[in-house]
C-alpha cells in the first residue's frame, strides 16, 4: 500500500499514545463535558479553521445551544449569526439540518454507528468517525487535513488527496494504524500531532515520535508531502452591492439600510445582505424599479475584495439615500427589511457586509463625534 509497510500497528499507536500522554494539548473548550454533540460541533467548526479562531465561537455556540434539541428548535437566523465569521457557511446550514435529523430521525440520540452517522447532512466519513472514537471510543479511523499530513509524510504517499487512489492509500494507511483501544485518546493524539509538531512548513521533526519510522524525515523530503492541490487561475469577477439609506426623519435619523436575505443556497447562503449585482445595469434597472432611484446619485465608496475558495470577488459598495422614505410596511417580503446599524443585528451577515456595516458606524460617527 506504500512505500512502507505497517509492521507493528501497536508500535505505530503506542509512541504516538505515550508522546500524547506528556505532550497532547489539554484544556480546549471541547475536550470538557465530552459528549457526541459537543464533539460533532468542535468537528465541523475545525474543518478549515483554526483552533484559536474557533474556541470563541465553540464556547458561544455551546452557550446558546447547549443541546442538540435548542440547535434543532432554533431559527437558521440565529444559527447563521453564531456562525458570522467563520465563514463556509454551508457547515452551518448542514449542521442545523442535521440536528432536526437527530431529533426527528433519532429521537435525540446521535447513532453510533459509522454508516448511519453518516446520514446526517454535513457529516462524512472522517468527521463521523471523530464522533464516534471520540464520544464512545469507537475503533474507527479519521482522515481529516492533519492525519493526512503525518501519514503521506511517514509513508510516502504520493500525490495530492483529492485524487480517488492516493485518498485510498491514506484511508488503508489510518485504517491499519488505528488502535484497538484508547481510541479516543488516539484519535486526538494523532491529530495533535499533525497540529503542533508535523505541520504543513517548518515541521518539528526532532520532537516527532514517529521519527525513525518517518520516511519523509529520513530522505528529508517533508516539503514534498502531502502533495498540494494542482493549481489553478483564481478567476476574478465584479459585484456592486447598493447600500440604500432611507431618507432622513425623525424616526430613523438616517440610520436605517436596506438589507436582503441571500437564497438559501449557493454563495452566502442564508445570509443578509445588501442587494447585489453583476453590473452598474443590472443595478440601475432594479434601483428604478424598486425604489424610483438612479444609480447616477448614489455616492462610491472604496471598493471591498473577498476571497472565496474558488474566486476572488471585487465590490463596488454604492451608497443611495433615498429621496422619500419608505416604511416598513412596503416590504411585505419577509427576505427584506430595514436595519438601523446602531443596533445589534439578529441574523447572520456576510463577512464584505459586516466590514461595509462597520464603515457606516464610522462615518456616522465621525459625523456626530
Amino acid at each position: 500500500m506504500s512505500k512502507k509497510s505497517i509492521k507493528n500497528n501497536e508500535s505505530f499507536s503506542g509512541k504516538i499514545l505515550a508522546w500524547f500522554d506528556i505532550h497532547g494539548r489539554e484544556g480546549l473548550p471541547w475536550q470538557k463535558d465530552i459528549s457526541a454533540y459537543r464533539v460533532w460541533i468542535s468537528e465541523i467548526m475545525l474543518q478549515q479553521t483554526q483552533v484559536k479562531t474557533v474556541i470563541p465561537y465553540f464556547e458561544k455556540f455551546m452557550q446558546s445551544f447547549p443541546t442538540v434539541q435548542n440547535l434543532a428548535d432554533a431559527e437558521q437566523d440565529e444559527v447563521l449569526k453564531h456562525w458570522s465569521g467563520l465563514g463556509y457557511y454551508a457547515r452551518a446550514r448542514n449542521m442545523h439540518a442535521a440536528a432536526k435529523m437527530v431529533c426527528s430521525d433519532f429521537n435525540g440520540q446521535f447513532p453510533t454507528d459509522i454508516n448511519s452517522i453518516q446520514i446526517l447532512k454535513g457529516i462524512g466519513r472522517s468527521t463521523g468517525a471523530a464522533i464516534l472514537s471520540i464520544a464512545y471510543n469507537k475503533p474507527e479511523p479519521i482522515l481529516d487535513g492533519n492525519v493526512k499530513r503525518v501519514l503521506s509524510r511517514v509513508f510516502a504517499i504520493e500525490g495530492w488527496s483529492g485524487k480517488a487512489d492516493v485518498l485510498k492509500k491514506l484511508w488503508l494507511c489510518a485504517e491499519e494504524t488505528t488502535p484497538k483501544k484508547r481510541n479516543a485518546d488516539y484519535t486526538q493524539a494523532i491529530m495533535d500531532l499533525g497540529a503542533t509538531l508535523c505541520t504543513r512548513s517548518k515541521p518539528r521533526c526532532d520532537d516527532c515520535p514517529l521519527k525513525t519510522d518517518c520516511i519523509a524525515n529520513a530522505d528529508g523530503t517533508q516539503a514534498d508531502f502531502p502533495a498540494r492541490k494542482p493549481k489553478k487561475a483564481i478567476p476574478e469577477r465584479q459585484a456592486i452591492m447598493l447600500i440604500i439609506k432611507n431618507t432622513n426623519s425623525d424616526r430613523n435619523n438616517n440610520n436605517e439600510v436596506m438589507m436582503i436575505k441571500r437564497p438559501p443556497v449557493g454563495i452566502w447562503g442564508g445570509l443578509w445582505c445588501f442587494p447585489q449585482f453583476d453590473t452598474e445595469t443590472d443595478a440601475s434597472e432594479w434601483l428604478k424599479s424598486y425604489v424610483d432611484e438612479s444609480l447616477a446619485k448614489a455616492t462610491k465608496i472604496p471598493l471591498l475584495s473577498h476571497t472565496f475558495s474558488h474566486f476572488k470577488l471585487h465590490i463596488q459598495p454604492l451608497i443611495i439615500v433615498l429621496k422619500h422614505p419608505i416604511n416598513n410596511s412596503v416590504m411585505e417580503n419577509h427576505e427584506t427589511l430595514w436595519y438601523n446599524i446602531k443596533t445589534e443585528f439578529n441574523g447572520g451577515l456576510a463577512a464584505p457586509v459586516t466590514t461595509l456595516l462597520n464603515t457606516l458606524r464610522e462615518q456616522d460617527n465621525g459625523k456626530n463625534g
